[in-house]
């Protein structure tokens, strides 16, 4: 019975191979091409907007440079390349719905929130200060040691000592408003911005807290 049915198994066999090998042929033709990423591009968009797509030139709301004037919108300038495009992305998510970045960032493609990101990487980031004198020390403490009482870890341990960050997990914190850091805080705690290592800090922190921690983050260099 073997020798009748080898030959019908053997073509079986080839033929179930060469199946194989054409979808696995198929499917990396098919398979997306990495963006090619141009921060010239980048920077047309960031400083002119797209008027046929009703997109507004980024520098209008985050400054020259990614250096945002406006307290309550952030400073883009030096930023992680990889965590910039992560939160255009996200913003067309339910992960961080926000009215004005949702709109626009629904508006760019895949391959422009790269080329923007790329560009806003590139540029110097404007230092900021702490104002609150009152409260330096707390902001200090609770960065550099967090709040043992409360189980909060050291904003040091993700954002490093002088705020550097870590490239798409956590941003960089040196220098950014005080009124946005806040604002950030209260989003977390409140769960509309979604993360939930910062949601259960943020929960955990009053804010009186958060404040002190947001303006010595403002100083750091």
């Amino acid at each position: 019975m073997n020798s009748v049915f080898s030959p019908f198994v053997k073509s079986l066999f080839v033929t179930l191979l060469a199946v194989s090998a054409t979808a696995s042929a198929d499917e990396h033709k098919s398979a997306p091409a990495a963006p090619k990423i141009d921060p010239a591009k980048g920077a047309a968009l960031f400083t002119d907007g797209d008027n046929a797509r009703g997109l507004p030139a980024c520098v209008s709301c985050h400054g020259a440079g990614g250096n945002s004037t406006i307290s309550v919108n952030p400073k883009l300038a030096g930023q992680h390349e990889g965590y910039l495009y992560k939160q255009l992305v996200n913003f067309t998510t339910a992960d961080r719905n926000q009215p004005i970045m949702t709109t626009y960032a629904k508006l760019l493609t895949d391959e422009e929130k790269h080329n923007v990101a790329a560009w806003l990487v590139s540029q110097a980031a404007k230092p900021g200060a702490a104002k609150n004198k009152d409260t330096i020390e707390l902001g200090k403490k609770i960065y550099r040691g967090g709040i043992a009482e409360k189980n909060v870890p050291a904003c040091a341990s993700c954002h490093g000592a002088s705020g550097a960050g870590i490239p798409v997990q956590y941003p960089r914190l040196s220098g950014q408003h005080q009124d946005y850091t806040v604002a950030q805080l209260g989003l977390f705690k409140a769960g509309t911005r979604k993360s939930v290592e910062m949601a259960t800090i943020a929960k955990r922190m009053s804010d009186e807290e958060m404040k002190a921690v947001a303006d010595y983050v403002a100083g750091l260099k």
